[in-house]
């Protein structure tokens, strides 16, 4: 389980379920009306049923002691009556029931893919991704079934039994004290196993999370387990964690079939107590036959009522996890859309409205580090002019693909701060950042939708067909013409159908669709052959000769597309020049570039070429 799930368990788990299940109001609101009238009427068949009893002493006492079959005949009708009225009336319920609470359940859905959508990539790192795929389909499913079944029936269970109680107590009020007898330590009960039962739910729904997290690698990295040839090692590991899961549901299953013991043999006990009590008053006339038949059959009456209470408890306890694991991911801080400072301020002092792409002190620490580890970025000082392309290399992990995911505030800065045009972008609602900076990841991700699709996502507003075809044409992604339906050829989960080259060249069209004013390259040519690179370079230069570009790059190929290059060592700029200057002046650029990596040998440092 991640961190924050392990986190948030903790603070939640002393919540009530009551107080848990209450947070679900809002969505349950829209539909109160339909869901009391449900709720009503499944209370009025339930009590429709007491009826039975009361009918059946009309019947002994009077027409069967007074041998009136016409009497009889009257009351079977009546009985039938009050049959087929309370099957209507369980119709009618789940009728009223079920259409709201599915939208209930879609608008729950909704809510949580939109706020995985607002929230920042540093939750996303935290979080496995089987663990918000089971909120947002098991958990919910749990939660519907729940208001739709176990929510109703705690009411209208707990109003037939309280009507019952009545009847008996009414009807012979010693019988009645000794059916009810069995109550306290029956609430005793209820209460231990409340809080076992829930915390056996919670580890279940997580571990579930944690089976679906395998299963979803498991697919999506099928040619490295196959490859490798670790499909035994990995199916050893599904395996013992769905013992794992298993071995929870038996601990539920014990739990209830604990619960369930209780419940059914305690009132069972009491009922036989006064069945014979019963007998004993009809056989000296200080009860009627038709009392004592009345009395038992409301008492069997209630026996569904109160068995029921085992696994209502336990749906109510599942729902209640479930609805704690939902609002774990609900109540996480999502990116907040709205201006920090005044978006419409003028550029600072010294600065023009064209003034391109600065870090200013920029430093950053992932949020995850500890306060005293070494930030990634520490004191970055860079300016990339407008209309410029500036490549930025370095060693691997010093922190390039990091300063990249700054600009478009996938993570926010830890100090200083990053402009674009003199305004800061804190200072810029997200979405017109995100209008304004195009990136193309150093992992190209597509996604299960055609290859226009794919790239126009780059640009929503580029309709045009030319704009694809011109953005296809710069990544030298004519191969899509040689697919089954062309660009509207759909690329499978993850694009896995295609190349590594191809899926890179499409995620650079996305990123140059819509002739973005600021572009953002991470490595984007590393999957190229030779041949293919230096046919995009040559489209490319186009692009970047009209957008001010920062592009990562780890081979000289690619930085001769930069105008200025940055060394990014040990999370600062150590040094900003062209290509020829710093393969001149800087011998650790000059290193990088070389091919060369050194070793330490006895002798001293020995400088090898590969």
């Amino acid at each position: 389980m991640p961190t924050t799930t392990r986190a948030t368990t903790e603070t939640t788990g002393q919540l009530s379920a009551v107080r848990t299940l209450l947070r679900l109001w809002p969505y349950v609101r829209p539909v109160r009306a339909r869901w009391a009238g449900a709720a009503f009427v499944a209370v009025l068949a339930s009590c429709l049923a007491l009826v039975f009893p009361l009918v059946l002493k009309w019947i002994v006492d009077g027409p069967v002691t007074e041998r009136d079959p016409g009497g009889v005949w009257l009351g079977a009708g009546v009985l039938l009556a009050l049959g087929i009225a309370e099957a209507l009336l369980f119709g009618l319920r789940r009728w009223l029931v079920a259409r709201p609470l599915a939208g209930v359940e879609a608008a729950l859905r909704a809510d949580l893919y939109r706020h995985l959508q607002r929230l920042p990539v540093s939750f996303h790192d935290r979080w496995a991704s089987g663990q918000l795929l089971s909120r947002g389909t098991t958990d919910l499913m749990v939660l519907r079934m729940f208001l739709a079944f176990p929510l109703t029936f705690l009411i209208v269970n707990g109003v037939t039994i309280l009507a019952g109680l009545s009847v008996l107590i009414v009807q012979d009020w010693g019988l009645g004290l000794v059916l009810l007898a069995p109550a306290v330590p029956l609430i005793a009960f209820c209460y231990r196993f409340e809080d076992g039962y829930a915390k056996a739910s919670r580890r279940a729904q997580d571990q579930v999370g944690d089976l679906t997290t395998v299963v979803e690698e498991s697919v999506l990295g099928i040619r490295v387990i196959k490859g490798f040839g670790r499909h035994r090692s990995q199916a050893r590991a599904f395996r013992d964690l769905a013992r794992t899961v298993r071995g929870t549901e038996l601990v539920k299953a014990r739990l209830l079939a604990g619960i369930l013991t209780v419940i059914t043999l305690l009132p069972e006990v009491a009922l036989g107590a006064a069945l014979v009590i019963g007998t004993i008053q009809v056989s000296d006339g200080s009860l009627s036959a038709g009392t004592l038949v009345a009395f038992l059959s409301t008492a069997l009456a209630l026996r569904w009522p109160i068995e029921s209470i085992g696994f209502l408890l336990a749906m109510s306890q599942e729902a209640a996890t479930a609805t704690r694991r939902y609002f774990e991911v609900m109540d996480s801080d999502p990116e907040d859309p709205r201006v920090l400072a005044d978006a419409d301020a003028a550029p600072d002092a010294g600065q023009h409205a064209d003034d391109g792409l600065r870090f200013e002190g920029v430093a950053f620490r992932y949020p995850d580090a500890a306060e005293d580890s070494t930030p990634t970025l520490a004191r970055v000082d860079l300016h990339i002019r407008s209309g410029e392309t500036m490549a930025l290399v370095g060693s691997t992990g010093c922190g390039k693909t990091t300063l990249t995911a700054l600009v478009p505030r996938l993570y926010d800065v830890t100090e200083g701060r990053i402009t674009l045009d003199g305004r800061d972008i804190t200072a810029m609602p997200r979405a017109e950042l995100r209008e304004l900076v195009s990136v193309a990841f150093e992992e190209p991700t597509l996604f299960s939708a055609s290859v226009a699709e794919n790239v126009l996502m780059g640009a929503p507003a580029a309709t045009e067909p030319a704009q694809l075809e011109q953005a296809l044409d710069v990544a030298q992604a004519g191969f899509v013409n040689r697919l089954p339906h062309g660009v509207d050829t759909e690329v499978g989960e993850q694009g896995l159908s295609l190349s590594g080259g191809q899926r890179q060249r499409l995620a650079l069209a996305r990123s140059v669709v819509g002739t973005p004013r600021f572009l953002i390259l991470d490595d984007p040519l590393s999957a190229l052959d030779v041949h293919t690179e230096a046919a995009v370079e040559a489209a490319l230069r186009r692009v970047l000769a009209d957008s001010t570009a920062l592009v990562v790059a780890h081979r000289p190929s690619t930085v001769l597309l930069a105008d200025r290059v940055a060394l990014l060592s040990d999370g600062r700029i150590t040094a900003v020049g062209t290509h020829h200057e710093l393969l001149r002046k800087n011998a650790e650029y000059r290193h990088l570039m070389s091919g060369e990596h050194t070793e330490e040998t006895g002798s001293g440092t020995e400088t090898e070429r590969v």
